[in-house]
């Protein structure tokens, strides 16, 4: 009898870390939480752009403020084109 309760307690415990083993592996990334990791990424490389700029002093303030912008504005999507105004369809 001990013998049986034995070997169904190690079998439980090896399924239960079979369990937890394979479920560590997986990625619980939504759509929103990569995109908010993007942002601060192109976030981060902008300060990074700007330390930079910063501490060449050739450049003035206004000159590193351009080219954090540009690094902001190349991470969006759209390369930081404008949006074209919506189109108006005539009504017939």
């Amino acid at each position: 009898m001990k013998k049986v309760r034995c070997i169904r307690q190690g079998a439980a415990a090896l399924v239960a870390a079979l369990l937890v083993l394979s479920v560590g592996a997986a990625s619980a990334q939504t759509p929103g939480m990569e995109r908010r990791d993007e942002r601060r990424d192109d976030r981060a490389g902008a300060r990074a752009t700007k330390q930079a700029c910063k501490a060449g002093d050739e450049k003035t303030r206004a000159e590193c403020r351009h080219m954090k912008r540009q690094a902001k504005q190349h991470g969006r999507h759209d390369g930081g084109q404008r949006n074209p105004p919506p189109t108006t369809t005539p009504v017939q």
